[in-house]
């Protein structure tokens, strides 16, 4: 069972932290959950991550403000730039030394690009490896939910206003009766081709969780990222960027403008699955896992084969 903690923040926040592995492990892999969801997606790689490695690895994952177990926000504090600061800090408490991995989706992997643009000397020093999922770099550039796009001008007018209304719903989570219906709804927006009944009740779940000032003050922030740019000053860091063929809120060419950007990076892209990839495909990304984490060690023995994964 992993070690529950809080760290708290600066400005008072407490985050839910689980921590697993020993403390003496030669690299920390952080794991950072999507908009609306919490640690809890990151399951199957919690689980599957040591195993896939012959080294040691401590393994972090918390719930970002606003989220899971971890305390609310404040409208103010709902930005990437503040997720990226959030993000430091957890780093600078619970990981001071050594190497780290991190690995993001969605919210998180723009959480991540946050953390580099934002504390660029404190990124280049600690950081090893890059794990992008189901993200962008580009806020909602490329995100049309696969409709034609005149559906999508539509659908951004009500979500950008519903996210309006929800950004005044305090620390209001959604009844738990509304997410019962809104599940198919759900299952459409996040998952590929299949998905098995216990993803969309954990997924269901996560969002039960998220304060409601959480889901609608992020929208904004989220839709307007452009940070392209600071991956392209990273350098050679080793990186995977993966998406789904399916994924409705990151298509595929916000990975593979991501992978452009990095020199080093190997871009996955996994037919018939969706925005869950954790979920979805938990194999593939547990091996895109441990291959940059021990590239990031300098093990030079062959990776595994990702899409046989």
């Amino acid at each position: 069972m992993p070690e529950r903690l809080a760290v708290t923040l600066t400005d008072g926040v407490r985050l839910h932290v689980e921590i697993s592995g020993p403390d003496d492990a030669p690299v920390t892999v952080f794991l950072l959950h999507g908009w609306t969801l919490d640690t809890r997606t990151w399951h199957r790689q919690l689980a599957g991550l040591p195993d896939a490695l012959d080294t040691p690895v401590r393994i972090v994952a918390y719930d970002a403000r606003g989220h899971g177990r971890s305390d609310g926000t404040t409208r103010a504090g709902a930005t990437l730039a503040q997720l990226g600061d959030d993000l430091a800090e957890v780093i600078a408490t619970i990981a001071p030394t050594g190497p780290i991995v991190l690995a993001g989706h969605s919210l998180g992997g723009m959480t991540i690009m946050e953390y580099a643009h934002g504390h660029p000397l404190s990124f280049a020093t600690r950081v090893a490896g890059l794990v992008f999922i189901s993200t962008t770099a580009e806020g909602h550039t490329h995100t049309v939910y696969g409709l034609p796009s005149r559906i999508t001008r539509l659908v951004r007018l009500v979500e950008t206003t519903g996210a309006g209304i929800l950004a005044r719903g305090g620390s209001w989570r959604v009844h738990r009766y509304l997410l019962r219906a809104l599940a198919p709804s759900l299952r459409w927006l996040l998952f590929g081709d299949r998905c098995a009944p216990d993803d969309l009740i954990l997924t269901t779940a996560a969002v039960a969780r998220v304060q409601l000032l959480a889901i609608g003050a992020f929208r904004s922030s989220v839709g307007e990222q452009q940070r392209l740019a600071t991956l392209a000053a990273l350098g050679d860091l080793p990186a995977a960027a993966l998406v789904g063929d399916r994924d409705r809120l990151t298509p595929p060419p916000c990975a593979e403008s991501i992978a452009d950007a990095l020199p080093d990076a190997d871009l996955t892209i996994c037919p018939g699955a969706g925005h869950m990839l954790m979920l979805e495909r938990p194999a593939i990304v547990t091996a895109a896992l441990a291959e940059v984490t021990r590239a990031a060690l300098g093990d030079t023995r062959d990776a595994p084969d990702l899409q046989a994964a």
